[in-house]
């Protein structure tokens, strides 16, 4: 082996190493602060569990056969032929599984579906390329765009490196800001193409499409900031439409309000 080929190894193995090092590695999917987002970690574990069981169960029958009945054990092949009690079990056990797997997986769909009973409603228009939110009860509405660093980071040329640029592509200039502890139902729709509304956080994600209107709920248990992002190919800056969702506390959030309103009434003046 060439010394140039030795030090092209080793630096590809040094990159590995660092992006090792930096790479935010989840083995499970996230649990967010929320009873949908609980809702489906639940069922998945389960069912992985219940895929565990057969795995163990199968292969174990599997080596056991390879082992006891193998050719040097018993040079003459056995001469039974079909056993109606075995298929007949062998059919029911993978009904009762399916089953098993169907009852909670039905149940959490079912309560992730159901947006009745919300507290209060934002709607989230889609747009090439940023959102627009909007609260029907408070009378409040903006567009929330990828933030100015990372927006002026990602040019060609540019003098920023986005390495510098905390949260990059992850920001947003206007967050959206709801209170926690209260049952918030989303309008989902598009002005333009279809788009995608995802925060990793509440456990589901919810498509915009023009002329429909998608609904789905959260009810957000714990403070803090929850990014997201367009999950739907929609264009030329797909990549540059996050989505920041802030929690904050019912005192926090009617402050918020009032000085949104302000604003607004500021603006309109």
């Amino acid at each position: 082996m060439s010394l140039h080929l030795i030090r092209l190894l080793l630096a590809v193995v040094l990159s590995l190493q660092a992006l090792a090092a930096q790479a935010d590695y989840r083995l499970n999917i996230p649990v967010g602060p929320t009873e949908t987002s609980r809702a489906i970690y639940d069922f998945h574990m389960y069912a992985i569990w219940v895929c565990v069981a057969i795995g163990i169960v199968v292969f174990g029958v599997m080596f056991y056969s390879i082992i006891h009945f193998r050719k040097s054990k018993h040079p003459v092949p056995a001469g039974f032929h079909e056993n109606t009690v075995l298929e007949i079990v062998w059919t029911v056990i993978p009904v009762l599984i399916l089953v098993g797997l169907a009852v909670p997986a039905t149940k959490a769909l079912i309560r992730i579906e159901d947006t009745s009973g919300a507290e209060m409603t934002i709607k989230v228009t889609a747009y090439q390329w940023k959102w627009h939110y909007e609260y029907p009860e408070e009378g409040i509405q903006f567009f929330s765009s990828l933030d100015e660093a990372s927006d002026r980071a990602r040019q060609l040329g540019s003098d920023l490196a986005p390495e510098k640029v905390a949260n990059y592509l992850l920001e947003v200039d206007h967050p959206l800001v709801v209170p926690i502890n209260k049952r918030i139902r989303f309008l989902i729709t598009s002005a333009d193409v279809i788009h995608a509304w995802w925060v990793p956080a509440f456990g589901w994600k919810k498509d915009a499409i023009p002329g429909y209107v998608n609904a789905g709920w959260v009810t957000i248990e714990k403070p803090g900031i929850y990014r997201g992002q367009c999950t739907e190919l929609c264009g030329r800056d797909h990549a540059y439409m996050p989505i920041v969702v802030k929690a904050v506390t019912e005192e926090e959030y009617k402050s918020w309000v009032a000085q949104w309103k302000q604003r607004q009434e500021t603006l309109e003046e």
